[in-house]
């Protein structure tokens, strides 16, 4: 018979203590704090294995708590600990992976997930990865098929090209291109485009691991054509650009265009390799934005090969597309690395349905949130930005300010970068401007605990939120109320 659950704690039906603080030996044993009526409840809800194995952790930690003399009884009562327990499963079950407001002006956010998946993306994920489906299975011959056929004829209908392939990312496009057609041999780059990204892809490092010779050419600001003519020799395997997307070198400088530089690559008998990186599919200036070299345009311009990711401003899921020449995508194909490198079931579902959406020009910035986004009307980030500024004033009042203001966003850290897109925002500063660092860090981790995290950005002394991406306010003001500043209840 299970004992009253007010005696959970050992030594309950001896001589109390009159001290405060609880010793290591009124803990409750395991199994009797198991026993809890509100335990077993989780018990059933979520198997007694997770259950126990946190039990038994908390326990730990109350001990050693209650040897060094800081805890209080009131933490063993039944109700307490069930409630410790209760939060402590659910913390273990929570996912790492969290969905957040993206209110740092930065569209293609790399460390916030890049684009956001089109629905029809979102819905085609679902439905593939619920049931078996025909990943590599021919459904005409009833044979083993090949899982880059799923993409490669829209690939090659959005950018004229012969052939395609797909693998993981970019940087995996790259690194294969080389090993495959360049291995052992020699690569011709500008000195002006031997990029670094993030803190992982740089290209003499990936020449290096791919097993291809890097030979720079021209200066960090000037190259000429002459520059490639010159440096060809027998041992050449390609010519290579690189599109700077992610800097911009300024003031007295020059470099060869794709153009220019394909005429002297097929007198050589030698392909031309760019590596687009940012991935644009149409021309962007028709939207009022940047204009972007497209893969369609670089192939028509000579290249044999491009590559170029999924997850920018073609607006799909993490993939490295490599487009051209049917005989090089073929040697691509065939190379060891290519199964190691390539792309899963899920983001190749969602490549295919994101490319599924250019078949309609005209539907595109209403279907692809990335184009959506960045082409937002300025009115409607305004009016967003109003709506919000009152529920914030009075959850951070009286120890901020919050204040309309007009901001230049942008449209990615690795893609156009140093584009600005004309936008609008709240500015949150302390208005005690003693220890101003400090306060603004509060406030960060303040809106990082919400239900939904908020993240902004840090500038001149104010916490600013871009209001580019919030397409739907309820997200920030339902959760409004839930704000908590240190030293504020």
């Amino acid at each position: 018979m299970l004992l009253p659950e007010e005696s959970v704690v050992h030594g309950s039906s001896a001589e109390p203590h009159t001290s405060n603080a609880a010793r290591p030996q009124d803990l409750p044993a395991l199994d009797r704090l198991l026993r809890l009526s509100a335990v077993q409840a989780l018990v059933m809800a979520h198997g007694h294995t997770l259950v126990a194995q946190t039990a038994r952790a908390l326990l730990t930690e109350l001990r050693a708590l209650a040897v060094a003399g800081g805890l209080g009884v009131d933490a063993l009562a039944p109700d307490a600990l069930a409630d410790a327990l209760a939060r402590r499963v659910h913390e273990r079950l929570a996912p790492r992976m969290r969905t957040v407001l993206n209110l740092t002006g930065t569209v293609l956010h790399t460390n916030l997930g890049r684009a956001l998946l089109p629905e029809a993306a979102i819905a085609h994920i679902a439905a593939m990865m619920a049931a078996p489906n025909n990943l590599e299975f021919d459904l005409v011959t009833g044979r083993r098929g090949d899982r880059d056929s799923i993409v490669e004829g829209l690939l090659c209908e959005l950018t004229g090209a012969e052939a395609a392939t797909v693998v993981n990312n970019n940087a995996a496009a790259v690194l294969l291109t080389l090993a495959a057609l360049a291995s052992g041999r020699e690569v011709i780059v500008s000195r002006g485009e031997l990029v670094e990204i993030g803190g992982a892809f740089r290209m003499p490092d990936v020449m290096q691991s791919a097993g291809a010779r890097l030979v720079e050419v021209g200066t960090t600001n000037r190259t000429h054509p002459r520059d490639y003519e010159g440096a060809i020799g027998e041992h050449t395997a390609l010519l290579m650009k690189v599109h700077t997307s992610n800097y911009q070198v300024q003031g007295f400088t020059s470099a060869v265009a794709e153009a220019q530089l394909a005429p002297i690559a097929a007198a050589h008998g030698l392909p031309l390799v760019t590596d687009l990186g940012s991935g644009a599919l149409i021309d962007l200036s028709a939207y009022g934005l940047p204009l972007e070299p497209t893969p369609r345009q670089m192939l028509a311009d000579g290249c044999a090969l491009v590559t170029f990711s999924g997850d920018k401003l073609l607006g799909g899921p993490q993939a490295g597309l490599i487009v051209g020449r049917k005989d090089l995508v073929a040697r691509i194909k065939a190379h060891p690395m290519k199964r190691a490198l390539r792309m899963s079931k899920l983001p190749l579902a969602a490549l295919e349905a994101t490319l599924r959406l250019y078949l309609r020009p005209e539907r595109l910035t209403q279907d692809l949130p990335t184009l959506r986004l960045l082409t937002r009307p300025l009115a409607a980030i305004e009016a967003t930005a109003r709506a919000a500024a009152p529920a914030l004033q009075v959850a951070l009042a009286p120890r901020y300010s919050v204040q309309q203001v007009a901001l230049q966003g942008q449209i990615g850290s690795g893609s156009l970068p140093v584009e600005r897109l004309p936008s609008s925002g709240l500015a949150l500063a302390p208005v005690d401007t003693a220890g101003t660092g400090r306060a603004l860090e509060a406030l960060c981790a303040a809106l990082r605990a919400l239900p939904m995290p908020v993240i902004g950005r840090i500038h001149e002394d104010r916490l600013l939120l871009d209001m580019r991406c919030l397409e739907r306010p309820a997200q920030l003001l339902d959760q409004i109320g839930l704000l908590r500043l240190p030293g504020k209840r």
